[in-house]
């Protein structure tokens, strides 16, 4: 009985978990085509590529977030920012995260949000709406964030700006 309840346990996480990725993911896949929305999705396999070639970087810190993400995924646009700052925040689950920052900047809300998994980042979520854009951005992997805020300081990803914030705090 006690390896049964183990089991249905399991399968509830394990179910709870892949809800909570297609929830994101479906957020990304509904508006990737949208011409409103710059889309960038960088994969597995191009942080792996990236971390064989990672002898010519001399920044061991950054060779070392290279080698732990597993991917990322950015959504952008200035049209309606608002609207789908909201939508998001209601589409995702959120709450399954835990709030790493929250900053209200004159017309701007910025929020971060992590899932760990032991001591370890899993993911980072960053949430950006106001009058002028909206931004969702997503890392996974294994994350540290003083090495993310430095990445973005040296790569220009779209909505790498906000990333920086994570330094500062």
């Amino acid at each position: 009985m006690k390896n049964f309840l183990t089991f249905c346990a399991a399968i509830l996480f394990t179910t709870a978990s892949f809800a909570q990725e297609d929830a994101i993911d479906k957020f990304f896949n509904s508006y990737q085509d949208n011409k409103e929305f710059t889309f960038v999705s960088i994969s597995p396999k191009m942080f792996q590529m990236f971390s064989k070639a990672s002898s010519q970087i001399e920044d061991q810190e950054l060779k070392e977030l290279i080698a732990g993400i597993k991917g990322l995924k950015v959504l952008m646009t200035k049209v309606n920012p608002n609207k789908y700052y909201a939508d998001a925040l209601k589409k995702i689950p959120t709450r399954e995260y835990e709030t790493l920052i929250t900053v209200r900047e004159k017309e701007q809300n910025i929020k971060f949000l992590t899932k760990t998994t032991g001591d370890v980042i899993s993911e980072l979520l960053l949430f950006v709406g106001g009058n002028d854009e909206f931004v969702l951005m997503s890392f996974v992997g294994n994350l540290d964030l003083n090495k993310i805020s430095k990445l973005a300081s040296k790569v220009n990803i779209s909505g790498g700006e906000y990333l920086k914030k994570l330094d500062k705090k």
